[in-house]
């Protein structure tokens, strides 16, 4: 019995290992070029169990991008990451203290769980990353249970530390975040490595609501202009961005010209971008970042066969997207992939 048991637990540690064990990105560029002149492959709801059955087992996939979606649970002021249940968890999230947990015990964790297991697994895998954290705050912030833009920098601050690649450290000595991307000040691949480049976008329910007249990507552009004014911007843990596709700068939509400068990141449906008449060598002349979703849907759609998602990643990185973001997790060998970006 004595000896089955030894068996066992040298087995087990043997599967931890080979879990935790770094493999090399595929990548096809060279890691002195700045994540702004790079395609990667991002993962779409990364958190679902479906998909995953660890978060961890998402990053393992080497993407450039995961997703969450979070509500702020107004009843408990607890941030919960689920697709559809606000005052629940549903994800792939466990309470982990150090990387041979990630791949057990019970799941379905609060939004601090998910950044500790980003944290420990780039602790890890010191060579990943960098790796964009897209957090869809489904119904915005809720600013009367205290969990506004300071609180949701606070978490990420605390739970990912000094991991966060932020506004701050893009805007060095520059006026504002537009300043620095039009100087393409964005480091290299490699001085990103295991960093985490935080995204918000505002979630389906808050644009969905009539009566919510202020979005997450206003607030948040809002609080990095007050926290700029005030010589306090390296509080600020998080990039908000621009939603949707739109011709020309779409920056145009907000009537508070003095938030524009704050917006280097894009997000929008790929086959808007590619079949609605956009210019989309705009983003990469001016060295902002723009997430492609849903890429497997431009047509001719691509399902299971990896060789035409690999070829769309190539047509997407030629449309200068900086992340093809796809329900791609069946296709481990397409996740890894990495262009330079036209």
């Amino acid at each position: 019995m004595r000896r089955l048991r030894a068996l066992s637990a040298l087995a087990a540690g043997a599967l931890a290992a080979s879990l935790l064990a770094p493999t090399p990105a595929t990548a096809a560029v060279d890691p002195d070029r700045r994540v702004s002149a790079t395609t990667g492959v991002g993962t779409h709801n990364a958190y679902e169990k479906a998909t995953y059955t660890y978060l961890a087992q998402s990053l393992d996939a080497r993407p450039g991008l995961i997703e969450l979606d979070v509500w702020p649970d107004i009843f408990t002021r607890q941030w919960r990451v689920s697709h559809s249940n606000p005052f629940g968890n549903d994800n792939n999230c466990v309470a982990a203290t150090s990387p041979a947990q990630l791949y057990t015990g019970t799941r379905n964790k609060n939004l601090e769980h998910c950044l500790d297991n980003i944290r420990l697994w780039l602790t890890a895998h010191p060579d990943a990353g960098p790796l964009i954290l897209k957090l869809e705050l489904k119904t915005g912030f809720s600013s009367r249970t205290g969990q506004g833009p300071v609180q949701l920098d606070a978490l990420l601050a605390a739970r990912l530390g000094d991991r966060v690649f932020t506004p701050a450290q893009l805007r060095g000595s520059h006026a504002t975040l537009d300043a620095a991307a039009r100087a393409d000040a964005w480091p290299t691949r490699r001085q990103l490595a295991g960093k985490v480049i935080v995204e918000l976008i505002p979630g389906t329910v808050e644009e969905g609501n009539p009566t919510d007249t202020l979005w997450t990507d206003v607030e948040y552009a809002r609080h990095l202009a007050g926290l700029a004014a005030a010589g306090t911007l390296a509080r600020a843990q998080a990039f908000p961005a621009v939603h949707r596709a739109q011709a020309g700068d779409p920056r145009s939509r907000y009537a508070d010209v003095s938030l524009r400068p704050w917006f280097v990141m894009f997000d929008g449906d790929a086959n808007a971008y590619v079949g609605g008449g956009i210019d989309t060598a705009w983003y990469s002349a001016n060295n902002y970042l723009l997430i492609m979703t849903d890429a497997q849907n431009v047509p001719p759609a691509v399902g299971a066969d990896p060789d035409a998602a690999r070829a769309r990643v190539g047509e997407l990185a030629a449309r200068h997207a900086s992340i093809a973001s796809a329900d791609w997790a069946t296709l481990p060998t397409v996740i890894p992939t990495l262009l330079p970006r036209a």
